[in-house]
């Protein structure tokens, strides 16, 4: 049972809510950053070592996990840690990182391609966005997390690529990284005012590629505020 001082500490004051936007802002920055400075034949470790380098030299104080950076077939691994993998034309990287400020964390993953992309890439894509904005939109306080998972995955099973989406919508962010609530198919869970959470759906095809977009944003009574500015246009470098 949950007691209510925990509860409450899912309910971030404005002061903890303008420390997630800063490490927002930090993590924007360095995903700009980032867009000028990959190339292929870097390894999916120099581009992890990039983004960390480039977040604590924009002000965060750490970095709120191990960065992920994936790229090709690597991207069909949600978690995956960066390798000795040669980046390389017609592949899709994925990264998935964030900044600390003042003990407060941020949380970002973009998804882009090296060069050119496929029409499955493409289309994989544009399905991932279509249930991150369904997700989105579906999110404001009162509304069960439930409703917000069922939303993004419904628009991932209608389009055949169910069985692809392995994990859950979204979850919450404070002083950890992950909190509650669990934006999945088996929470319970109502949002609340001020809760800061993720939306994060993705598809992972194995031995071809994945795709995940996330944004971290607060409730409000009508909607969210997107603390994550940077574009969720397909771009290709």
């Amino acid at each position: 049972m949950e007691t209510n001082n925990q509860q409450n500490n899912l309910i971030k004051t404005p002061e903890q809510i303008l420390n997630i936007m800063k490490a927002s802002a930090i993590g924007d920055m360095c995903f700009s950053h980032m867009l000028g400075y990959i190339k292929t034949g870097m390894t999916e470790m120099q581009v992890a070592n990039e983004i960390e380098r480039v977040l604590l030299s924009l002000g965060a104080e750490g970095l709120s996990f191990e960065t992920i950076c994936v790229s090709g077939d690597r991207t069909a691994f949600p978690h995956g840690e960066p390798s000795e993998k040669i980046i390389e034309e017609g592949d899709f990287i994925t990264m998935d990182f964030g900044a600390i400020v003042n003990g407060y964390c941020g949380d970002m993953t973009r998804t882009v391609a090296m060069g050119k992309v496929t029409g499955e890439q493409r289309k994989v894509y544009n399905i991932v966005l279509a249930a991150q904005l369904a997700g989105i939109d579906s999110i404001k306080a009162g509304v069960s997390c439930f409703d917000v998972d069922k939303a993004a995955r419904d628009i991932i099973a209608e389009a055949g690529y169910g069985e692809y989406f392995v994990h859950g919508t979204g979850h919450g962010v404070g002083t950890q990284v992950h909190e509650a609530p669990t934006l999945n198919s088996k929470s319970d869970e109502i949002l609340e005012e001020h809760m800061p959470v993720t939306i994060e759906p993705g598809i992972y095809m194995p031995e071809k590629f994945g795709v995940r977009i996330e944004d971290l944003a607060i409730v409000t009574k009508f909607g969210i505020i997107n603390t994550v500015n940077s574009s969720k246009d397909l771009i290709i470098l």
